[in-house]
């Protein structure tokens, strides 16, 4: 989740243009238990989409060893979503779940990008 001065940067706007779109319902933020305002990926993805920096695509890579830690996965993908919507640039996630290796201690799967 994102700050309000993070997801003005992100969206090349003013806190106070956050602040009037919330007033309007065209964003929704989550409060802090201060009172804080705090932004999802999705819902800053609403407004505008965060052009990358460049044109090359980054790909994050999340992973858990058993179907018992579904939970872990989705945290590990809305934290590398976060830190590549941050960060600005152009990306796309790849999730794996169960164990790569075989009995034989070979992996068992080949990745191309």
């Amino acid at each position: 989740m994102f700050t309000i001065r993070e997801a003005a940067e992100m969206l090349g706007v003013a806190t106070s243009t956050l602040r009037r779109w919330e007033n309007e319902g065209k964003i929704k933020s989550v409060r802090t238990t201060g009172n804080h305002r705090r932004y999802t990926v999705e819902e800053l993805s609403k407004i505008k989409k965060v052009k990358p920096l460049n044109e090359k695509i980054t790909v994050g890579y999340c992973r858990v060893s058993s179907s018992d830690q579904r939970e872990d996965l989705k945290r590990q993908v809305e934290l590398v979503s976060m830190y590549c919507t941050a960060k600005g640039y152009g990306f796309e996630i790849i999730e794996d779940l169960g164990s790569g290796l075989n009995y034989n201690g070979v992996c068992q799967y080949s990745c191309r990008i």
